[in-house]
């Protein structure tokens, strides 16, 4: 029996060959300064786009225009078909899953409470069952962690509480805004399997922004280098690495130590 959690709180109309997320032309300023300069992106179902450069690049400003905690000067960005405007923004949010910077976790909750915010948003009844389904997914037993508090978790288990929020509600689409980057080598490597494995298990469209080029190499089916909000280059992992299209990708490829 296919699990209730595969069911995506945005409904999906999107025909089997569309994209399940089109960036159109994005655009974002604030004042003189140009954050993002007519961005074209397509996520197919189930894909993983990384998002990399360097600080200021407009990574994660792009991010946030995709659950409209930005919004776009110009340009659209289409769900499975549909325009995000069209959508309340806090409905919107609640059927994205979003990890920020940090882990976002809510201090004066517990471990399961965390996890289960968006179905206890939405109203369904079974939000603790669902939550102890996912933090066992993400590598966590509920019956051990469940009522701890987020103090009483170590950065790498709070990362893991952060990914079970962001997938207890059954959203199709997870957007993570450097989730490993303040863990040590050891867990960060941890985190990036788990990672790898919950998108094995789950029908999961995911964008990621990572400023280490090895991280997007390892986890995404394609990469996407952003240089002062312009994209210089979108491709698969191994095409970016062996045929890259602008001489600043291959400077970037070249001080991440990574060669075809």
């Amino acid at each position: 029996m296919r699990s209730p959690l595969a069911a995506p709180i945005l409904p999906t109309n999107r025909p089997a060959t569309a994209p399940a997320l089109s960036i159109e032309r994005i655009s974002k300023a604030w004042g003189s300064v140009v954050a993002l300069a007519e961005v074209t992106l397509e996520v197919p179902a189930g894909g993983c786009l990384a998002l990399v450069g360097e600080s200021g690049a407009g990574k994660s400003t792009l991010l946030k225009c995709l659950n409209r905690l930005e919004e776009p000067d110009g340009g659209r960005i289409l769900i499975d078909g549909a325009d995000i405007r069209s959508r309340d923004a806090v409905i919107l949010r609640r059927g994205i899953g979003y990890v920020p910077q940090g882990d976002g976790l809510l201090p004066h909750w517990n471990v399961r409470r965390n996890a289960a915010l968006v179905p206890r948003l939405v109203g369904l009844e079974d939000a603790n069952r669902r939550a102890d389904e996912v933090l066992a997914l993400v590598g966590l037993d509920p019956a051990v962690l469940g009522n701890r508090w987020p103090h009483e978790l170590s950065g790498g288990q709070r990362q893991r509480v952060a990914l079970a929020r962001a997938l207890a509600g059954g959203q199709g689409i997870m957007l993570l805004d450097e989730p490993f980057g303040a863990l040590d080598a050891i867990t960060r490597h941890e985190l990036r399997e788990t990672l790898l494995a919950i998108r094995a298990a789950r029908p999961l469209t995911v964008v990621l922004v990572t400023h280490d080029l090895r991280e997007a190499l390892m986890l995404a089916s394609a990469v996407a280098v952003l240089r002062d909000g312009r994209l210089e280059q979108t491709a698969a992992p191994d095409e970016l690495v062996g045929h890259p299209a602008t001489p600043y990708v291959a400077e970037l490829l070249s001080r991440s130590g990574v060669t075809s």
